[in-house]
């Protein structure tokens, strides 16, 4: 006789390195508040970071970028290859020894003064991580997935020149990696959101929808992005920036002017990630205005980065994770559009604000970090358990 044990009961409740987007989404949704908590302690107050190896302004970029940002391309890379290539991907033991890297990597610069102890984890993190996510690609011969390997490789190569930078040993080291750091990382965005957002709407909206995507608007993204971020960071060409950006402002109005469609507005993990692109997009329009308007390259910058490395970031951990649990994507918790809009009002605050009324820029800025935090916080309350636990279908995963 043959006995069908129900699969709840065979798999543990807790389940943090069942696959990567648990831990890596738990972190970095724990992470980020504390690193802008600690921003604001250092640009505000006056507090000093102990034993910080580079300046504080460097760490606040840095740690955004290659600590928050870098463990979401983890989670949503080593959940995303298993589904495409259908081969296993870091769990257990592996992801844990993964995860403690990054921990590592975030915690060596706050016990020494010497460069290369949390250059030596950060970019042992790094090249661990893309082993992980490329042999599973490799080995199921998946060429259409080279250009996120690419992106990966070059994520880490400027780590590496940030590194160096900070060591001294590469002159423009610090701003090239910081600035190619939130490129690439957006990048990214832009070839995840290609790929599943207009799958989500069209499912998500709940009538029959069927949207517009030219193969032009993907090749010219691609190569204008590319001369875009070498103008801007490497021959650092203003007025041809201006153009690039500007160009790119209107290839992306394109494209989501193909994936409108009103339905979104009324479902929270749609709109968070629609409107996060429209922020990014607005975020070229400014960055190619900057110059005739003199205006701080940094709301640009901070448009593009809050847009793209961060509402787009959170929305895809917020949708990931609930599909992944086993949970109905279609009725997320009620409080994450609390989450959304006050991500979406730190960017009102950080950039479009001071635009207006400059005079009161630490204003904006504090209310910025203050809207910034507490959504990340409501987002770990609303996560945390979800993330934890075993998925509520009893499948593994």
């Amino acid at each position: 006789m043959i006995t069908i044990q129900d699969p709840a009961r065979r798999v543990p409740r807790f389940a943090l390195f069942n696959l990567g987007f648990r831990p890596f989404f738990l972190l970095a949704g724990l992470y980020s508040p504390i690193a802008i908590l600690l921003w604001v302690g250092v640009f505000v107050y006056g507090w000093s970071l102990p034993r910080m190896p580079f300046l504080p302004i460097y760490w606040h970029a840095h740690e955004m970028i290659f600590g928050y940002g870098m463990a979401v391309v983890a989670g949503f890379l080593l959940t995303a290859v298993r589904n495409w290539t259908g081969l296993p991907t870091a769990q257990g033991a592996p992801l844990a020894g993964l995860t403690l890297l990054w921990l590592a990597a975030r915690s060596a610069g706050w016990m020494t003064h010497s460069v290369a102890v949390p250059m030596t984890f950060d970019l042992a993190f790094d090249v661990l991580f893309i082993v992980a996510v490329t042999l599973p690609i490799m080995r199921t011969r998946q060429k259409q997935q080279a250009g996120i390997v690419a992106k990966l490789v070059l994520l880490a190569l400027a780590n590496l020149a940030f590194w160096l930078g900070i060591a001294g040993v590469l002159r423009h080291g610090v701003e090239w990696g910081l600035y190619s750091g939130v490129y690439l990382l957006v990048a990214l965005m832009f070839n995840m959101a290609r790929r599943v957002l207009p799958f989500f709407i069209e499912r998500g909206v709940g009538y029959p929808v069927q949207l517009t995507n030219h193969a032009w608007i993907d090749r010219s993204n691609l190569y204008l992005f590319l001369a875009f971020w070498i103008a801007d960071v490497f021959v650092q060409l203003p007025l041809l920036t201006s153009l690039l950006a500007l160009l790119l402002c209107v290839v992306h109005s394109i494209r989501l002017a193909g994936w409108h469609t009103r339905g979104i507005w009324s479902k929270p993990l749609l709109w968070v990630l629609y409107l996060g692109y429209a922020i990014v997009t607005a975020g070229f329009l400014l960055k190619a205005v900057t110059p005739m308007l003199s205006l701080s390259p940094t709301l640009a910058l901070h448009a593009i980065a809050l847009g793209g490395v961060g509402i787009m970031t959170v929305g895809m951990m917020a949708r990931v994770s609930l599909g992944h649990t086993g949970r109905n994507i279609q009725q997320p918790p009620k409080r994450l559009t609390t989450v959304f809009t006050l991500l979406v009002l730190a960017v009102v605050f950080r950039v479009v604000l001071p635009v207006i009324i400059s005079a009161h820029y630490l204003l904006w800025l504090a209310m910025a970090q203050v809207a910034w935090i507490v959504a990340f916080l409501l987002f770990v309350r609303i996560y945390a358990p979800i993330l934890v636990q075993a998925r509520v279908d009893g499948q593994p995963g």
